[in-house]
């Protein structure tokens, strides 16, 4: 609201040089009247990219658990509640549009106990459970959150966007609790694809929009869902790209040096020594509904002109960045 944060300023430019129609940030602080995303919407307004759609509920992130989920000892703590954070809503999911949100025909997972999921991996240690049986029954899968979200296009036609936000697949001990459950939250597509959770899914066209916090080919985790999901036969994978994480690969070296996946893809700039480099962690994967008219990650190499809006170092506006496609409907 102040108009003087340079982050802010720096996403604002970064969106408005791609112009999405329907904008997926991660990462963004909720709060029950919807300040922060009303006064972010008026910043993109006043930046003619109008977004007057929003869709935006509580995260698990920062909502207390009232346990002692790490078991060390202590309650109370960032990594005591059932994700991540600080504070209640630290770190949720925002959705804007410039096409109606059918609120009826939306959905939200992500209330689903990780124990509910088909196929679900709970952490074991020395083949006892990690969390105990009260835990177990009250632990959400989702760390942010899962949204099925209809939209409402001019043509009367309704689509799909699928998101979440995953546990990073660290920051835990032998037991893995964090690689898992980043797999299976993943893994919930492939049940809600298969109708065997959340009812299933609809016919309805569909974009998946995910910070899956997961490389296929490189960095720590567990890739075995996110490459199925690759791969489904519903979902394409445009592969979006830019010459600007290949010019930071090259240049940073590190971690990046021994990498096997493509750094075109890559999609975050994390620290290269010891690692994990750079990655490619955040996908839009539409349903085979749509034809891909163009894909690409907003990431500037050195030469071009649009470089100055993410700054010298790329992360003015954040360490990820913003990936889009590019969709017409099939006919």
């Amino acid at each position: 609201m102040s108009g003087k944060d340079a982050q802010i300023a720096a996403v604002v430019a970064v969106i408005r040089a791609v112009r999405p129609d329907v904008l997926v940030l991660a990462d963004f602080d909720f709060d029950a009247s919807h300040a922060a995303l009303t006064a972010f919407a008026s910043r993109l307004e006043a930046a003619d990219l109008p977004y007057p759609h929003r869709f935006s509920r509580a995260p698990n992130s920062g909502r207390a658990s009232g346990f002692d989920l790490d078991r060390d000892g202590r309650f109370g703590r960032p990594q005591d509640s059932w994700g991540f954070g600080e504070f209640a809503g630290q770190g949720g999911i925002a959705l804007l549009s410039r096409f109606p949100i059918v609120g009826t025909e939306s959905r939200d997972f992500s209330g689903l106990p990780w124990r509910d999921l088909p196929g679900k991996n709970l952490p074991e240690i020395e083949g006892e459970a990690f969390y105990p049986a009260d835990v177990r029954d009250q632990m959400p899968l989702s760390y942010t959150v899962h949204w099925d979200v209809a939209l409402r296009l001019p043509s009367g036609e309704h689509v799909r966007i699928w998101t979440y936000h995953a546990t990073p697949p660290v920051f835990d001990g032998p037991e893995d609790r964090n690689g898992l459950r980043n797999r299976d939250e993943t893994a919930f597509w492939l049940a809600y694809l298969a109708g065997r959770v959340g009812g299933g899914a609809t016919d309805d066209p569909f974009v998946i929009l995910a910070g899956a916090n997961l490389d296929p080919a490189d960095g720590d985790g567990r890739p075995e869902a996110l490459l199925e999901l690759q791969s489904h036969p519903r979902v394409q994978d445009p592969r979006p790209a830019s010459r600007g994480a290949v010019e930071a690969s090259r240049l940073q070296g590190g971690a990046n040096a021994g990498q096997k996946g493509d750094p075109a893809l890559d999609t975050a700039d994390w620290p290269d020594d010891p690692g994990p480099g750079n990655l490619r962690v955040d996908y839009v994967l539409p349903s085979r509904d749509w034809e891909v008219l163009d894909a690409g990650v907003f990431w500037p190499a050195s030469d071009d002109p649009t470089r100055t809006l993410i700054g010298r170092d790329g992360n003015l506006a954040s360490r990820h960045r913003l990936v889009w496609v590019d969709l017409g409907l099939k006919r």
